[in-house]
This record gives structure tokens, sequence and C-alpha cells, in this order.
């Protein structure tokens, strides 16, 4: 696969027109995971609509969805080596690349709420993760929302009891690992092209994933059980191959940047209104039972998550995990 995205990135490298030749628009290549009716597809179709109307037609952008052109475990090689211009990979992606403070996002609680993550996102610590990118040869521009994750399965998920011994598809992400050992599960990585199959055939029992997600990809028609826990965020950080992003003429960078802030803010709006129907059409499916816990429940599953923290202490690192607490203004258990 290697050499097919070298291949790939040579090709970009001979084809690709630079700013001097305006005659010919610049090529900019947008490839995601999901489908285009999730929060993360519509938001970058929005920016698709905005980056060639706020350019005149300077830049063209090419939106390829649900794993077209590249897997999970391919995109962020490929925007790396320029095969592919911009991406927006889950903040799990970012930990075997070895930026392993976007793997904070991952445990389990510590964001309570929207306004909470907005607080994250949009104030100094964001932006201090967001140049951790650089080392990286790409450039961060945003972080979008997917949603709050659930749980399912094919049994019913109530106490922490319920997990032993399941199967669990997971991102790639060693607190996600460490989430799923705590409740005694198996956890196994998988693609997310991957996971409807996987349910199905019972190669995994079951998944976390954001309401949105779990409707589009038809997971609820092979899920029994589906548990509200919003125990985990699902965010993205939108991010752009940083020789590409650096060589823009700067009004061009200046109009992309413009609607890039337009479209996440479109894109995070709809996020919640999007899970909100999923789960509606979800119920209406009548194929996945929807389970709610009561409060001791809940505790009871924020009680069994807690040893995670300090599991991925060291490689999260403490001082961050702090500064996440002390930005939501919560404890995990609370």
């Amino acid at each position: 696969m290697r050499k097919f995205i070298l291949a790939a990135a040579s090709i970009a490298a001979l084809t690709f027109v630079g700013p001097a030749a305006a005659q010919s628009p610049i090529v900019l290549k947008f490839s995601h995971v999901v489908a285009s009716d999730t929060p993360k597809g519509k938001a970058a179709d929005k920016f698709k609509e905005l980056a060639e109307k706020y350019t005149g037609g300077k830049v063209k952008v090419e939106v390829y969805p649900n794993s077209t052109l590249y897997k999970d475990k391919e995109e962020l090689e490929a925007l790396q080596l320029g095969a592919v211009q911009m991406l927006a990979p889950s903040n799990s992606k970012f930990g075997p690349i070895g930026i392993k403070e976007f793997e904070v996002f991952d445990l389990p609680y510590i964001l309570p709420d929207l306004k909470s993550l907005r607080k994250v996102t949009d104030g100094p610590l964001g932006a201090q993760l967001l140049k951790k990118l650089d080392s990286k040869g790409m450039t961060g521009l945003a972080y979008w929302d997917n949603g709050f994750k659930q749980m399912s399965a094919n049994k019913k998920l109530i106490a922490p009891a319920d997990y032993k011994g399941l199967k669990f598809r997971i991102q790639s992400s060693k607190v996600l690992e460490a989430q799923f050992r705590a409740l005694g599960s198996i956890p196994q990585v998988m693609a997310f092209s991957d996971v409807y199959q996987a349910l199905q055939t019972g190669v995994v029992d079951g998944q976390e994933n954001t309401w949105s997600n779990i409707y589009t990809q038809k997971m609820h028609e092979v899920q029994k059980y589906a548990t509200v826990t919003n125990h985990g965020y699902i965010g993205y950080v939108v991010v752009v191959n940083k020789k590409f992003w650096d060589g823009l003429p700067a009004d061009i960078r200046e109009q992309l940047t413009k609607a890039m802030k337009e479209a996440t803010e479109f894109g995070n709006n709809q996020s919640a209104k999007e899970n909100d129907d999923a789960l509606a059409e979800i119920k209406k499916a009548g194929k996945t039972e929807i389970i709610s816990l009561t409060p001791e429940q809940d505790e009871a599953m924020r009680k069994a998550m807690m040893p995670v923290y300090k599991d991925v202490a060291s490689r999260v690192g403490q001082p961050l995990i702090d500064e996440f607490l002390k930005e939501t203004g919560r404890s995990p258990m609370n």
C-alpha cells in the first residue's frame, strides 16, 4: 500500500498546478471514511461549496467519502506524502503516528457535555494540541463534532459485568483498549468501513459509536441492543498537508480559512440534530432495543472505567488530563 500511495503522491506532484498558473484551478482532494449524510460528510460538502465560492473557482475541492480513496490506516500516510491534501480523521488516529496527546479525547466521561467540549476545542488548549501536528507534516485547521458515543451488542448491556468476555470493535487507540479491558471485554481494532460486516458475521459482538454513525452504517440492523451511555466523544480534526497549505497564495489561504470556519460552525450545529434524528429512526426501525441506565447504573459504569485514567496517564500525559478536567470544571465521576 505504501508503494501505491507513493506513486499517487508522485502523480499528484507532477500534475499539481501551482499558484502561478492561474488559469488552472488548484485541486484539493478531501478524503474521509464516513457517509455523505453524516455530520462530517455534510460539513465536508459544505466546505467544498464555500471554498469554491469564496475563491471564485480558483480552488476545486474533490470530496471522497466512505473510504473511496483510502481506508482508516492509509489516510494519514497518504496526506503526509501529498497524495491527498485534506482529511478529517478522528482524534484517535493521531496516537499511532506519535501524537498521543489527542487520545485524551478518548478518555471515558472526560467531556461531560458540548459546552465543556467547546471550551477545550475553541480555547488555548485546543490550539496547543493542533500545533503538535506541524512536526508530522500537517496543519490542523478545525475540530468537527460527531457526538457522544453509545454502546451496542447482541446482549443487554446494563452493568459492567455484562461486558465481560465480549469482543468490541474499537478505533486504534490505547485509551480505548484500556477502556474495554477495564470492563473485561476484548477490544479489536478494525476499520470503520468493516464494522457492519464484522457485527453481522459475529467477528465482533459489539461496538461503540454515535447514533448517526450507527444509523448511517446500518449497525442497528445487526445489533439487538443499544445502551444510552454517552460515555465518550467522537470528534475529528480537519488536517491539511502542511507543504500544500503553506505553498498557497496568502489570499487563497485566507479564503479557505474562512470557508473552513463557516463549514465547521455548520457541521457542529448539525451534529446534535443528526444524532437526535438518527436515534428516532433507529427506534422507528424497531430492530434494536434502546436501554436507558438509571443514575445508579450510570455511576457503576463510571466507577468501572476510572482505572483507565491511571493506566494511560503516562501515555497521554497526566498534566494534559488535569488541564482537560480543569477546563471542563468537573470530575469524570460527577
